[in-house]
């Protein structure tokens, strides 16, 4: 008998309130699971719109702890009824730090142990987030769910290859990320969008693992500042391959499904974590790329 599971990336835009987001967000899961998906992905920070454009300490009174947030505890019950497994993205208050951060919220409603923090905190015109977040403490991490063993990282951490890489080893059978991006307010020629998918398509390839982006839609501005979020979430198979994208400005839900067993078995005959090297990979260990010793 053959693992296989379902999964869904979803897209919307953002309202300034968040029982609309909420609700709205609680639409698309129904409307996956409906199809059969069994883990399904919402988008970064999609409580509120993207509130880093510029500096505003106001927006600090945003951030939650685990158990006050309420998109967590509302998809608790959603998760519960439905037989599904959420991870949701938000804001996260711990003591006077504050997190980008998510839960994994299981089939049977529970808030799996761990939180994750993103790891990489951008900084540029438009996404300003060191102004609010701390970067990640957790490392990164997987969970063991109802429907697999997955891995969950934040946005900007999808550029770094390290971040892919470190969750397979961690045993991660799919890969998950939920993104919050678009257009650059300082250069408007400037279009990342095939840049941000072949990077993830490449982290796919590369580690033989399917990957699942969740990105949103709309117009936001604050201020000065106005985003045009692209959109584009997608489904990329275990060699790369888009298997489902979105366009760029529709609401959407994207569904696919995978044979896990097939999908470690291909990873097993391709030999490519057989044949790695880590004892030549100090480098990567370093920011200057000198190959001192680490430890």
């Amino acid at each position: 008998m053959t693992r296989s599971v379902v999964v869904a990336a979803t897209q919307m835009a953002c309202s300034d309130s968040v029982e609309e987001n909420i609700a709205n967000g609680e639409k698309l899961v129904r409307q996956a699971a409906a199809q059969g998906a069994q883990v399904i992905l919402l988008q970064e920070l999609f409580e509120t719109p993207y509130f880093c454009k510029r500096h505003d300490a106001e927006y600090l009174a945003l951030a939650t702890s685990v158990e006050e947030n309420p998109a967590i505890q509302h998809f608790r019950g959603v998760a519960e009824e439905l037989g599904v497994v959420l991870p949701i993205s938000f804001y996260e208050r711990a003591g006077q730090a504050r997190f980008n951060s998510l839960v994994v919220i299981d089939a049977n409603g529970q808030v799996l142990p761990g939180v994750y923090r993103k790891s990489h905190i951008p900084d540029g015109p438009g996404y300003s987030e060191k102004f609010y977040f701390s970067p990640g403490d957790t490392g990164f991490r997987v969970w063991d769910t109802a429907h697999g063993r997955i891995g969950v990282a934040i946005c900007w951490d999808q550029w770094f290859p390290e971040t892919a890489r470190s969750m397979v080893l961690a045993g991660a059978e799919l890969l998950f990320f939920p993104t919050a991006i678009g257009s650059e307010p300082q250069d408007p020629t400037l279009d990342s969008r095939l840049h941000w998918q072949n990077t993830q398509r490449g982290h796919a390839a590369a580690n033989l693992t399917p990957v699942i982006a969740s990105n949103r839609i709309g117009r936001e501005r604050d201020g000065e500042v106005e985003l045009r979020f692209y959109g584009s979430s997608f489904i990329a198979g275990p060699d790369g391959q888009l298997c489902a994208e979105a366009d760029q400005e529709s609401e959407t839900l994207l569904v696919q499904s995978f044979d896990l067993d097939k999908l470690a078995a291909q990873r097993a005959a391709w030999g490519l974590f057989r044949d790695r090297r880590p004892d030549l990979y100090t480098a990567i260990a370093t920011l200057d790329g000198s190959h001192k010793s680490v430890g």
